[in-house]
């Protein structure tokens, strides 16, 4: 499994794409939205 280091840099990368204006399209911004939310409750269950 990744470290907690690898998933936080991953998570910061994928929100600043979806908050850059270039993520225009409906569907990728959704995909993106899924991956950051799912990569969150990743780094909650490994605080708990």
């Amino acid at each position: 499994m990744r470290d907690e280091a690898e998933i936080r840099e991953q998570y910061e990368f994928l929100a600043e794409q979806l908050a850059s204006d270039e993520m225009r399209h409906e569907g990728v911004r959704q995909m993106f939205t899924h991956y950051k939310r799912a990569l969150g409750w990743v780094l909650e269950e490994e605080h708990m």
